[in-house]
């Protein structure tokens, strides 16, 4: 089964920071870009980070460049976001997200989804 598992959320306080992991099991990521997206309730889901499939390549939304820092294990299979000086507005559920060749626009069409995980910020 091809399937995408982030993990790594959970709760912390304001300017505290986190690790998110996505592990990739019956494929391998070497061909696919991977990308970051986050979904807070009542908002649309917006793209946080994409790496290219070497790790050669980053980009970052303008909220979260500086903060966090998306990095590739190829050999192990996984995708991560470290993510530093977190803030109560960075509360939302993560998700990791395949695409084949190359990051494109968020809002290009990914082949693969995980199925989230919680990031609460909050004191």
């Amino acid at each position: 089964q091809l399937q995408l598992v982030e993990s790594g959320g959970g709760l912390v306080q304001p300017g505290g920071s986190l690790r998110l992991s996505c592990a990739a099991s019956g494929f391998t990521l070497d061909y696919y870009a991977i990308g970051w997206f986050r979904q807070a309730p009542g908002k649309e889901r917006e793209g946080v980070s994409c790496i290219s499939k070497r790790g050669g390549s980053t980009n970052y939304a303008d909220s979260v460049k500086g903060r966090f820092t998306i990095s590739r294990d190829n050999a192990k299979n996984t995708v991560y976001l470290q993510m530093n000086s977190l803030k109560p507005e960075d509360t939302a559920v993560y998700y990791c997200a395949a695409r084949w060749m190359s990051c494109g626009s968020y809002y290009s069409p990914y082949d693969y989804w995980g199925q989230g995980t919680q990031v609460t910020v909050s004191s």
